[in-house]
């Protein structure tokens, strides 16, 4: 389900590019959307996604996701709430669940999740959040608490942290701000295959 690299994307405007860069773990994260703009980008991140024998994975909008017949779902500790995750589960849709202490952790392991995520591990401008940077040391903590449960860093990543991110325990780090509000996102995503795959 997941690769090294898993980068997150708002819309579906620059997916093939990333898609033919290499990219094999993709989240669509849409806000603010209408539910037939929803839809739309759905199917075709699904289309895109499945010619290119990648995996993409719906943030947040569960009802969508049996709806529209994705593989893959990401949670939200507030999503949690209201999904129905034996329907979900029934239809065969992994899911991956956020933390950020451990409380909510506890809370994802009752879920049994395909992976849990925790951040930001550092400071992010994507969004303001109530979480102080979560560190290193505490992505190792949650791996020991996990175990065999795939574990996701996410929050304030460049290709220079990503190193420091897997000898601590992650098996796949998320990116959004470091592609979305770089000069060349594609070129960017190309530098974060090379140094994910190079640390293997």
């Amino acid at each position: 389900m997941l690769d090294r690299f898993y980068l997150i994307v708002g819309d579906t405007r620059q997916l093939a590019e990333f898609l033919d860069a290499g990219v094999r773990c993709v989240q669509l994260r849409m806000k603010d959307t209408s539910e037939s703009e929803c839809r739309r980008q759905i199917r075709e991140a699904r289309e895109l996604c499945e010619q290119a024998g990648a995996t993409l994975i719906l943030n947040d909008y569960w009802r969508l996701a049996l709806d529209e017949g994705c593989a893959a779902i990401h949670l939200g500790q507030e999503d949690l709430q209201d999904a129905e995750m034996n329907t979900l589960r029934n239809a065969g849709i992994r899911i991956g669940i956020s933390t950020h202490d451990r409380a909510e952790l506890a809370i994802a392991q009752s879920h049994e999740p395909d992976y849990i995520a925790l951040g930001p591990i550092y400071a992010t401008l994507l969004k303001k959040m109530p979480w102080r940077p979560q560190g290193l040391d505490k992505l190792q903590r949650w791996k020991d608490s996990i175990g065999q449960t795939p574990l996701v860093a996410i929050g304030g990543f460049t290709p220079e942290r990503a190193a420091g991110a897997f000898e601590h325990g992650a098996d796949s780090v998320c990116v959004v701000t470091d592609i979305a509000q770089h000069a060349d996102p594609v070129a960017r995503v190309r530098q974060w295959l090379d140094v994910t795959r190079a640390t293997q």
